[in-house]
């Protein structure tokens, strides 16, 4: 137990030592909260835009009273003139869409852009009260009675209320930041730990005193850990006020919460946890077989990518968890925190989650200390 506190009290003064190495373990997670406020000023700016940006509309005819009086209650700026200078006024950004008729076909002019789809938007909501209008005048002058007609069934809902998209989103999303911090953080301590050594010539010394393999290899592992976990109970509580600030700023959130309930922050905790002692294995197993700094730094880079890309693959297409898809690393995480989202967790899939990330974790320490058992760690 001596040796091995001595190891980390080392391994430990290197990593709050090294400039780099606490830079990426402390200035990293700070993306977080300009990733979460960021996206969530970008998703307001989107859905609560100015109707004045796009609710410029031509026409190529005259409007009768009735769609006049539509166009008002819209808001719908109306233009009126011939085709070729309304096709000009799209062209010179006057006008937002225009109109065209011929016969009972009203056609809508434009292309393809942010503005355009609301205008599209806006139009297709003008027509559709408009075509009540006329569906209801026709009855009424026919003698029949409309509610007879258009009513004629009723429809009601019963739809369990879902959370909001946007929290949905930027839950998961910053959820998936916290682990790529843990990641990119673990690189450069558990190379400079390993790869580093070697290069500098003191692991060679290391391995000739009267440490057990086992010793080393822990006390190295622990202290990468420990950077680990300082990382990622940071970038959580980043996380955490950003959600709060991020609540209480925008009005996309408005009638929601975003303060995480307590079931879900022990499960961050768990993951932070876990995955913490996953990536620290992963990355001193990785870098333990290369050479040189720089390339146990190539070999990990991919490590980044890898962290996020299951993550943010499971939720833009909507994969749901399963028993074999709880035993994969990182993907397992991330929809375990959906289903917890969702109010449907399984408490089997987050047990065998745990169970096969402690055995991963069991399995790289065990492959390092076996490398370290060889003389062939320091050629």
């Amino acid at each position: 137990m001596n040796s091995l506190l001595i190891i980390l009290k080392k391994e430990l003064k290197e990593v709050f030592r090294d400039k780099k190495s606490l830079s990426m373990m402390l200035i990293i997670p700070f993306m977080i909260p300009l990733i979460i406020i960021g996206m969530s000023a970008l998703f307001n700016i989107e859905t609560n835009k100015n109707i004045n940006a796009y609710n410029n509309i031509g026409f190529n005819y005259e409007l009768s009273s009735e769609e006049q009086k539509i166009a008002k209650d819209l808001n719908i700026n109306v233009t009126y003139k011939t085709e070729k200078e309304l096709k000009q006024d799209y062209d010179d950004g006057f006008i937002n869409l225009y109109v065209t008729k011929n016969e009972n076909t009203y056609i809508l002019n434009g292309k393809t852009g942010d503005n355009t789809s609301y205008a599209i938007e806006l139009v297709n909501t003008y027509f559709s009260k408009y075509k009540e209008y006329l569906q209801d005048k026709y009855l009424t002058d026919s003698n029949i009675d409309p509610d007879d007609v258009i009513n004629i069934i009723t429809v009601e809902e019963n739809i369990k209320e879902k959370d909001n998209y946007f929290q949905n989103y930027i839950l998961t999303y910053g959820f998936l930041f916290i682990i790529m911090a843990i990641t990119v953080s673990s690189t450069y301590p558990a190379t400079d730990a390993t790869a580093g050594e070697k290069e500098r010539g003191t692991l060679e010394t290391l391995i000739t005193f009267p440490i057990k393999s086992k010793d080393i290899i822990l006390g190295k592992f622990l202290s990468v850990f420990i950077s680990n976990l300082i990382t990622g109970l940071l970038s959580f509580i980043l996380y955490y006020i950003s959600l709060i600030i991020s609540g209480n700023t925008f009005k996309i959130y408005e009638g929601i919460s975003l303060v995480l309930p307590a079931k879900t922050i022990i499960f961050i905790l768990i993951v932070i946890v876990l995955y913490s002692l996953l990536i620290a294995g992963v990355c001193i197993s990785v870098a333990s077989k290369c050479k040189t700094f720089k390339e146990a730094q190539s070999a990990l880079t991919p490590f980044t990518f890898l962290s996020l890309f299951p993550g943010m693959l499971a939720f833009m297409i909507n994969i749901k968890s399963s028993l074999v898809l709880s035993m994969v690393p990182c993907l397992n995480f991330v929809l375990l925190f959906e289903d917890l989202m969702d109010g449907s967790l399984n408490v089997l899939y987050l047990v065998i989650m745990i169970a096969s990330t402690i055995i991963l974790i069991g399995v790289l320490l065990s492959v390092i200390i076996k490398q370290y058992k060889s003389e062939k760690i320091i050629i």
